[in-house]
């Protein structure tokens, strides 16, 4: 049986080389897309980018809404002892309600 012979560099380039050629040949006979089909994917793409534009919008206004309702609830005055008690009071009241 014969040993396996290492292929030589100017081998491999040649093989390379033909491999090249190869691919090309089948990427010229590849039919070329007609202006329809060419439209459709950019009216598809103009889509996607509107609803991610769409989308972004949306995720950045909802951090600014959070980020209003955090800042309006920090700045809301604390409830006094005596609001504190009357709605203890009221919350009692109504289980009591609730009970009979």
């Amino acid at each position: 049986m014969a040993a396996y012979k290492e292929p030589s560099f100017s081998e491999r380039a040649a093989r390379s080389q033909q491999a090249r050629e190869k691919a090309l040949k089948k990427l010229a006979e590849k039919p070329k897309l007609d202006e329809a089909e060419l439209a459709r994917r950019k009216a598809v793409q103009a889509e996607r980018e509107a609803a991610a534009a769409e989308k972004s919008a949306a995720r950045k206004a909802a951090i600014a809404q959070a980020k209003a309702d955090k800042i309006a609830a920090a700045n809301k005055p604390k409830p006094t002892e005596a609001e504190l008690k009357a709605a203890r009071d009221a919350r009692y009241a109504a289980r009591k309600a609730r009970k009979k």
